[in-house]
């Protein structure tokens, strides 16, 4: 039975769905001003893990991930420049040019990773109408107050109604104490009042007509407006990062309450946090490395490029409530883990059923889908399952060697239970388990042909020059390339 850490409770709970059968889940996305980085695909994979043990469970999931692309500031949640439009104004876009360039690249890098896609995708600038609203029922309730054309969260009257803090454990007088007093804050009652819609100012470029002002919705509103309209009311799960839980996530508990008079979600979840040398990697921090960058090798802390599945893989292999600290020499131990799962996923294709099993197969067959779908169950725990199918791993070789028998039967369930926890669940591509590798493998072949029958054109133009850069560059990476009488040869 699921067990997943609820960061309200902060315990272990079963998880109950609140209709039978059916989940929703909401989790928070990008905000869409620049490419995805390490940090962006922690939370991306942890939920796609969820989504996808939800549905091996049986669950009709209705998945929601949302897109920041409006209200978002660049000093903190209510002041500062709109960071899309600071985006825009920088690179004389619109800023919806800016939006769409990012957000196609996210969706490139989150299929890299093989990240499947939510139910629904619902950007912030295309709800302004369902923001509205929810900002005039919270006002309607008295929780909320208007000056000088923006709206603010009444935190003080609130918190005599309602727990405030209870998700972050921080009350009222911790918050106090903490915040700090900003300029341009006169018009709040409170520092740590918070904006649920902005009067824009008079350069502000994204801007819409509301009841109180020409402006914009707060940075926290959205996820409220979008998740009830998708959702309901009440909906199972909300995720995202552990950055998030303040003020993000108590805003959005709190304006619910204010709105709708009750919680509207059961069990909250968030994944840690990855760091660089201790520290947190983010776009604020200035230490984040892209997705891209990953991919090419192309930063100074990177020994070599790797894999979006070696990515996968780093991020699967510890517990999502962990911390993880980055470094090259740990990603480079993440791919050799990867090819030793790959190659014994290759392995297990290939052998051949005998009459009987050992008692090491037979032992194995009966029980790794038990012990991976017990280490699902507690709370997700993707590293244990990998730490099983690398056991397994053993049993696979020894009887790859010949030291092993195993029966038809045997192999079939064997077989079928790393393709569920492997592939199906943890998402992991292993060699030879679907056409996307074929279809690599042949471009990659194919790019290599053509490179090579290039240098051939140059050499019988007598282009000796681009004929030896090319072979040279080619055999540094490692080709072996012999020349025919009618062509060429090659191998890697």
């Amino acid at each position: 039975m699921l067990q997943i850490y609820n960061t309200l409770s902060r315990t272990k709970e079963v998880f109950r769905p609140l209709q039978e059968g059916h989940v929703g889940m909401y989790v928070c996305g990008p905000t869409v001003y620049g490419d995805a980085h390490l940090g962006h695909a922690r939370p991306a994979i942890t939920f796609d893990l969820l989504y996808r043990y939800l549905t091996y469970l049986g669950y009709k999931v209705r998945y929601v991930r949302n897109i920041t692309d409006v209200g978002h500031l660049e000093h903190d949640a209510d002041e500062g420049e709109d960071k899309i439009a600071k985006k825009a104004r920088l690179e004389q876009l619109e800023p919806m040019e800016v939006v769409q360039y990012y957000t196609n690249r996210y969706h490139r890098d989150m299929q890299a990773l093989n990240v499947l896609p939510p139910s629904i995708e619902p950007h912030a600038s295309g709800h302004i109408i369902e923001q509205i609203a929810f900002v005039q029922k919270i006002l309607d309730h008295g929780y909320a107050y208007v000056s000088n054309g923006s709206v603010y969260m009444d935190v003080e009257k609130f918190a005599k109604d309602f727990p405030y803090g209870k998700l972050s454990g921080r009350n009222l007088q911790d918050i106090v104490t903490e915040t700090r007093e900003l300029d341009g804050q006169d018009e709040k009652k409170h520092s740590y009042d918070f904006a649920l819609w902005k009067k824009a100012a008079p350069e502000h470029i994204m801007h819409w007509p509301s009841p109180w002002s020409e402006g914009f919705p707060g940075w926290h509103m959205e996820c409220s407006a979008m998740g009830t309209k998708y959702l309901g009311e009440q909906f199972d799960i909300h995720g995202g990062g552990m950055d998030l839980m303040f003020p993000h996530h108590e805003a959005e508990i709190a304006q619910s309450c204010a709105a709708l008079g009750h919680d509207t979600v059961h069990y909250w979840m968030h994944n840690n946090m990855i760091t660089i040398n201790g520290k947190k990697m983010g776009k604020s921090y200035n230490n984040f490395i892209t997705l891209e960058q990953f991919f090419r090798g192309e930063h100074e802390l990177l020994s070599k490029p790797f894999s979006p599945m070696t990515i996968r893989f780093f991020i699967l292999q510890a517990h999502y409530r962990s911390t993880v600290d980055f470094s090259s020499e740990a990603l480079e131990a993440a791919e050799k883990g990867l090819q030793r799962m790959q190659e014994a996923y290759a392995r297990l294709l290939k052998i051949q059923p005998s009459a009987a099993s050992d008692q090491q197969s037979a032992e194995l067959a009966s029980t790794l889908r038990q012990r991976c779908q017990e280490a699902m169950d507690d709370d997700l725990s993707s590293q244990l399952v990998i730490s099983e199918l690398f056991e397994s791993a053993r049993t696979i070789n020894t009887i790859w060697d010949g030291k092993g028998t195993i029966s038809e039967a045997d192999l079939r369930e064997l077989r079928e239970t790393w393709k569920t926890f492997a592939i199906d669940i943890l998402g992991l591509e292993l060699e030879g388990n679907d056409a996307g590798n074929e279809k690599q493998t042949a471009a990659y072949k194919g790019a290599v042909d053509l490179l090579l029958q290039m240098r051939l054109e140059a050499k019988q133009a007598k282009d000796w020059t681009t004929s030896d850069r090319i072979r040279n560059q080619l055999t540094a990476l490692g080709f072996q390339i012999k020349d025919q009488k009618d062509g060429f040869e090659w191998t890697l």
